[in-house]
């Protein structure tokens, strides 16, 4: 288990996850279809030759679902109870097929929880960089994260 628990974690903490994916044509339509998203901006090639774009840019919840996926490994796995809620979900730039994502996660606050002792609430700000160190999207998250055991 790579996971921390509630009280390793500090306000300020960032972390630089090592994972870096290049996202495909076939991931984007994958996901589009799996999601009954039909948007021609994001499988439609030709429709997009006459869009500012010029080209399918992937599908900003794939970006949301890699930002937060690949941070999982370093931060959460196994010692989270629920995730609660994503915030301020914002894509700045757009990303096409072929475009590689890293990403940064940072501690920005951290409470007990007052319902439940064995747990504590630890909120992530995640950011996502292309392949040009180019902010591509980020939100804040909020998740329900266990204790030390005592």
């Amino acid at each position: 288990m790579s996971g921390l628990y509630f009280e390793e974690f500090s306000i300020g903490q960032t972390f630089e996850h090592g994972i870096r994916r290049t996202i495909t044509e076939a991931d984007n339509v994958w996901f589009s279809a799996l999601t009954h998203n039909p948007a021609p901006l994001h499988l439609d090639a030709e429709y997009m030759k006459g869009t500012e774009f010029g080209k399918p840019i992937v599908n900003s919840c794939l970006t949301l679902a890699f930002m937060v996926g690949i941070s999982v490994g370093d931060t959460t796995v196994g010692t989270t109870v629920a995730n609660l809620g994503w915030d301020e979900v914002r894509f700045p730039k757009p990303l096409f097929h072929g475009d590689t994502i890293h990403i940064q996660s940072e501690v920005v606050d951290l409470r007990e929880s007052r319902s439940r002792p064995d747990n504590g609430i630890v909120t992530f700000a995640h950011r996502a960089y292309n392949q040009h160190d180019e902010l591509v999207g980020e939100c804040r998250r909020s998740a329900l994260m266990l204790r030390k055991p005592g």
